[in-house]
């Protein structure tokens, strides 16, 4: 039976492609992250720059939110797919030129970091449409019986792409340099353009056509603030991202904690991610869709302990296992957030739920950036990551207790 089929969605044609296409995005997207933390880090030696670039994809990201998935819900999902990587490929094409030689050496270094901020925030822009997109857009490729699955191996596949980004990214500074690896990453988006038209164009399944933005965007808000299981794991998530996040900070604990350079800096990256993609492959074999709420709660403490671990480590390959745990129990509760959130939302209502995810969860890592790298600043690095670490556990004690609906959650029948 399908449900019980491991490599259920990976049977179906264009969810391959779709499959390709975010492997491309993704690995740019994480590879360009991580190069342009360095250079902004090694321009400024200011861990609070390292926070400016999270707060100036936050504004836009946070802000655009609802409307990006009001939009999303009343437009065609491929091109708009498409016209969002073009619009990528722009961005990545513009830090790439940032860093040249003609530019480093010719500007001031003022200029340069106020210009790759004005690119994150347009990406941030950006960022605001790719959620929706393809958490929509993945409802249309697979049958509803196989969601969880189809979950499970798109999201291995963005924390596939993020592991070998944050190698590439790491390693690429040091073999190719900056430029290079940036004109690489701009390479890669073209390549998911050319892609997506693989993609066949899709029904839009809005019942509600038309329906004025502010009526829309309410309707939207209002079913998940009345759903207790999806705002639950929401927040959870979003408090675990904004204070247990440790990856703005990595560049500082690798060049001044740690002392290990650009290539240990891409390994420590890549530990918390490849963390991430072996459990995810696991959940193919055993789903999470029995004690799926217990397991999240569990998932997330892990996640708290193990940050604690790392700012308190000064052992590198120490702290790479530690790295490795926190990824190993994030990439559990990604997937359990997102087989919630897929089976438990209406087709015409994916868009505007994807993006009020995006508010809890995918802002709060530009939030969580600017408050690891602002707390770095005021009390150093090890006292920020274990202050993280310690209200990750004191948060989900609280929801355990105060939220009964997503601790006894269970989407076994959800899946039949």
């Amino acid at each position: 039976m399908a449900k019980t089929d491991p490599y259920a969605a990976l049977r179906i044609k264009e969810f391959n492609i779709f499959l390709i296409v975010r492997l491309f995005l993704v690995l740019g997207w994480s590879m360009q992250f991580i190069v342009i933390e360095w250079q902004v880090y090694s321009l400024s030696k200011d861990p609070l720059s390292l926070g400016i670039i999270g707060l100036m994809e936050i504004i836009p990201a946070f802000t655009m939110a609802l409307f990006a998935g009001h939009i999303v819900d009343q437009k065609e999902k491929r091109n708009l797919f498409a016209l969002c990587i073009a619009a990528f490929s722009i961005i990545s094409l513009g830090l790439f030129l940032l860093t040249t030689k003609t530019v480093v050496t010719s500007w001031s270094k003022t200029t340069v970091l106020y210009s790759i901020y004005a690119l994150v925030f347009f990406g941030g822009f950006l960022r605001s449409f790719f959620g929706p997109i393809i958490f929509s857009l993945v409802a249309l490729l697979v049958p509803k019986s196989i969601y969880p699955n189809a979950a499970t191996w798109s999201t291995s596949t963005w924390k596939t792409a993020a592991v070998l980004g944050a190698l590439g990214g790491g390693f690429f500074i040091s073999w190719l340099g900056v430029p290079s690896t940036l004109c690489l990453v701009f390479i890669m988006v073209l390549c998911a353009f050319v892609l997506v038209f693989l993609i066949k164009k899709k029904p839009i399944l809005n019942t509600q056509k038309g329906e004025p933005m502010l009526k829309s965007l309410s309707a939207g808000v209002h079913f998940v603030f009345e759903n207790k299981a999806i705002l639950g794991a929401l927040t959870l998530d979003m408090i675990a991202v904004l204070f247990g996040g440790t990856v703005a900070i990595l560049s500082v604990f690798a060049q001044d904690v740690l002392e290990v350079g650009s290539k240990g800096f891409g390994i420590l990256n890549a530990s918390i991610s490849l963390g991430s993609i072996i459990t995810m492959f696991i959940t193919t074999y055993i789903p999470v869709s029995k004690n799926t709420g217990k397991k999240l709660l569990i998932a997330v403490f892990v996640f708290g302990v193990s940050i604690i671990g790392f700012g308190l480590s000064s052992l590198f390959w120490l702290s790479v296992l530690l790295l490795f745990i926190s990824g190993a129990a994030d990439g559990i509760s990604m997937i359990v957030r997102q087989t919630i959130l897929q089976l438990k939302t209406p087709d015409d209502m994916r868009g505007r739920v994807s993006s009020v995810n995006s508010m809890f969860v995918g802002s709060s890592n530009e939030l969580g950036a600017f408050e690891s790298g602002l707390a770095a600043k005021l009390v150093g690095p090890v006292a920020a990551v274990v202050f993280g670490g310690s209200m990750t556990l004191l948060i989900v004690l609280f929801i355990s207790i105060k939220n009964k609906t997503l601790r006894d959650l269970d989407l076994t029948e959800d899946v039949k």
